[in-house]
């Protein structure tokens, strides 16, 4: 069974362009702390006055709520300095982001044309890399670990911009990733 992804509201501009065929996430097929992670991404961009969910609510949101998150980053130390730049977002820091679509043209042409409601082309391919991710391994379920893979692997995303002037490097987020991943 299928379950529509949360919605954020969106101007009558941006709904007049929306297409009738939307793209859906199975969230039969996240665990339970990756469907709060959505869950929280969604408020989180209600609360910010964000049009869409991105790939940067997606990572504050998962440092929240996954904590085996944390273990891919050197220390408590950046995991904190990562969600201080994200806080930042709401009173300063990324509030040129606001009323502007990510698309770090990442996401396939289909992708960006078929978009899911209320979530920006990049953070759609990221949910999709994550839950691709998943079935590689055949796990029928997406981790938190699967979605940070798969936001550090869009380099042009906002994610990665964050994490950036954080000083977390996505090439070391990568290889301990997989690192964690195969202690699985």
């Amino acid at each position: 069974m299928q379950f529509p992804v949360p919605r954020v509201p969106q101007s009558p501009a941006a709904s007049r362009g929306a297409i009738d065929a939307r793209l859906t996430v199975e969230l039969s097929r996240l665990t339970v702390e990756l469907a709060s992670v959505v869950a929280g991404a969604r408020r989180r961009a209600l609360r910010d006055g964000d049009r869409q969910i991105d790939t940067a609510h997606l990572l504050h949101s998962l440092l929240e709520c996954a904590p085996a998150v944390g273990a891919a980053f050197d220390g408590p130390g950046r995991v904190a300095r990562v969600l201080g730049y994200l806080v930042q977002r709401s009173i300063g820091y990324g509030l040129r982001w606001q009323g502007a679509v990510e698309d770090s043209g990442v996401a396939p042409l289909v992708v960006r044309k078929n978009q899911m409601a209320g979530w920006s082309p990049s953070a759609v391919a990221a949910m999709a890399r994550a839950l691709d991710r998943a079935a590689q391994r055949e796990d029928a379920r997406a981790h938190g670990l699967d979605l940070l893979a798969a936001l550090v692997a869009d380099p042009a995303c906002r994610a990665v911009e964050v994490l950036g002037r954080a000083g977390a490097d996505p090439a070391a987020l990568t290889r301990r990733i997989a690192e964690l991943s195969q202690q699985v």
